[in-house]
């Protein structure tokens, strides 16, 4: 009975958190829909070093973690599972173009696009191809889930969704410029931010916008979802917070330090809420009012979205480190030296956290 009553208790905390998968895994590039970046988890270091593979080309997506496998895809445009165990293959798929979007795992298939402007849908049992569906441009966007259906964005200026089983297309919806950045979900909403400066709620069930706001510079991060607000940076480091419901800007930041760009994603959880920037800086700030409560200052760019696992924050950095910072002060606890620059970001689940390298070097770290 105890641990009959400890797995459903696991299952609730994971479906209040909008996951699409069991407790423990990390199915798609910011672990949950609503793109919070929160494992479900914590990770305590030291961490050490399970294994490494060669995969022969950069990796510049995070890597999905479901079951006893790792789904990870390179700028060569391989798709691979592996053993979480050890990183044995067990198979490979390949694409004419490249793969710069994080799969997404839900199910029994494997979602994610290409520079060619494909999204694939492939088996996890096989490896084989389900379908395919072509766009009009790139696809930088990686794939979300949303009930039975899948959205991700393209350089061809639209948001699509398609249906999971199929691939047909349910809805497209075109902005006013390239969708580079991964929809969040949540309540039936889609939040989208593109290189047209604006963030824009879409009811999923038919496409159709609720809201825009302008927040100004190209788009390139996901916009993070929690308590009934929306955080989001720009590449201008311009960081803002949004009502979910109305779509009112609550309130706008500009990051002053030389080289400010938000490339990365926002991890929140509870109030707290940490942001990355070109500058270098990983940085906590209050999620009501932008005030800042620590900053990290890394020697080059972080691309690398950070993800919250209990009292931590990890995040990888172009100077080719990987680094555990205290949630509460911003204090360095633990950091590792891939030897390349660290442009994806962690993924944690099931104990492990795995991430990639411009290097081809896919790393495994647990306790």
């Amino acid at each position: 009975m105890p641990l009959l009553f400890l797995s459903l208790l696991l299952a609730l905390l994971v479906q209040r958190q909008g996951a699409i998968a069991l407790a423990g895994d990390w199915p798609c590039f910011r672990g949950q829909p609503n793109a919070s970046g929160v494992a479900s988890h914590s990770l305590p270091p030291p961490l050490r070093r399970q294994w490494v593979r060669d995969l022969g080309g950069s990796v510049e997506a995070t890597a999905a973690i479901v079951g006893d496998r790792v789904y990870v895809a390179t700028m060569r445009g391989v798709l691979y599972a592996l053993r979480l165990a050890d990183g044995a293959n067990v198979w490979t798929y390949r694409s004419v173009d490249a793969f710069s979007a994080s799969p997404l795992v839900k199910g029994d298939v494997v979602y994610i696009g290409d520079e060619g402007g494909v999204l694939h849908a492939v088996s996890t049992r096989t490896g084989r191809v389900r379908w395919k569906v072509k766009t009009g441009d790139k696809i930088t966007s990686s794939a979300v889930s949303a009930g039975d259906k899948v959205l991700f964005g393209s350089y061809d200026g639209r948001l699509y969704c398609v249906d999971a089983a199929t691939g047909k297309r349910a809805w497209a919806m075109k902005t006013e410029a390239q969708v580079h950045a991964a929809p969040s979900v949540h309540r039936g909403l889609a939040y989208v931010g593109g290189c047209d400066g604006k963030l824009r709620a879409v009811r999923v069930r038919d496409g159709r916008q609720v809201w825009a706001v302008a927040v100004g510079g190209n788009i390139s991060a996901s916009p993070t979802i929690g308590d009934g607000r929306i955080w989001l940076g720009n590449l201008s480091g311009v960081y803002v917070c949004v009502d979910a419901t109305s779509g009112r800007m609550v309130w706008r930041v500009q990051e002053k330090e030389s080289g400010a760009a938000a490339y990365a994603s926002a991890a929140y959880r509870s109030g707290a809420l940490v942001f990355a920037s070109r500058s270098g800086r990983v940085f906590r700030s209050d999620a009501r009012t932008a005030t800042a409560r620590w900053t990290f200052t890394t020697r080059d760019a972080v691309d690398s979205s950070p993800v919250i696992a209990g009292n931590l924050v990890y995040a990888g950095s172009d100077d080719g480190s990987l680094f555990a910072i205290r949630l509460d002060d911003g204090r360095v606890v633990w950091q590792y030296r891939a030897g390349a620059a660290i442009k994806a970001s962690p993924a944690i689940g099931r104990g492990r956290l795995v991430i990639g390298a411009t290097d081809g070097s896919l790393f495994c770290f647990g306790r």
